[in-house]
């Protein structure tokens, strides 16, 4: 978050104050700030539990998500839509079983992944509906500032935020990649918040493949299916929707 709010705060000064920026647009604004660094934290202890197979994946639901409360909000989907999310939702509760000899517990990550993926829905909803209003700087901005405030400065505070020369890389590109992903979706997301929800959340495929190369992952052949079931269902519900 730090890392992220060093790179969009100063556009966003230099932006000033956007036409737009009301009561309703400051509620979004918070809703998708506490959302989003909510759905990290609670990712983040997921993957301390949890392996990275199982626990994106889950998280990887928040486009679902998004996608149910754009329809709840009136936002129109296209027809079979509704099955391709049930099949979402089977291969997360494929995925979330995880073999009686693995390590960690993978019931636990499975509910704060759940958690994390609820979290995450109301924030890129939120998002998507702050930047058809808000410049995008705008839209970003919220989750980096609360981030600070919330938990960076805590933990400096109290003397227990510490950053390893090897960790440094990780966590500057993951503070750039964020900004990136959120921007892009905030773009996409002023033609349709649905689309753009279910189609960023593919983001879990990458990083099974990524925890299978880097981390020797193993999924069983009910988790295969499960990880399967919610990279198709999400892909389709995307194209049926287009």
């Amino acid at each position: 978050m730090i890392v992220g709010l060093v790179v969009v705060l100063e556009p966003a000064v230099a932006q000033g104050r956007p036409e737009g920026l009301d009561g309703t647009a400051w509620t979004w604004l918070a809703l998708s700030g506490v959302g989003n660094v909510g759905g990290l934290l609670l990712s983040y202890a997921a993957l301390r539990v949890g392996k990275v197979g199982i626990v994106a994946p889950i998280t990887s639901t928040e486009g679902a998500i998004a996608a149910v409360i754009a329809v709840a909000a009136g936002e129109h989907l296209g027809a079979g839509s509704g099955a391709m999310l049930a099949v979402v939702v089977v291969g997360v509760v494929l995925t979330a079983r995880t073999p009686d000899h693995d390590s960690g517990d993978p019931r636990r990550s499975a509910v704060l992944a759940g958690l994390g993926a609820l979290c995450f829905g109301a924030s890129i909803y939120a998002t998507g509906r702050v930047s058809e209003s808000l410049p995008i700087v705008w839209a970003i901005l919220p989750a980096r500032v609360i981030g600070v405030v919330a938990v960076a400065l805590p933990l400096a505070a109290s003397g227990r935020l510490q950053l390893t020369r090897r960790a440094l890389p990780f966590v500057v590109a993951g503070g750039l990649c964020e900004v990136v992903g959120f921007a892009s979706y905030a773009v996409g997301a002023r033609h349709g918040i649905a689309v753009s929800a279910v189609l960023g959340s593919q983001f879990a495929a990458v990083a099974v493949i990524a925890a299978y190369l880097l981390f020797s992952e193993r999924l069983d052949r009910l988790q295969v299916a499960g990880v399967a079931a919610i990279a198709a269902g999400v892909a389709t519900l995307s194209a049926l929707q287009a």
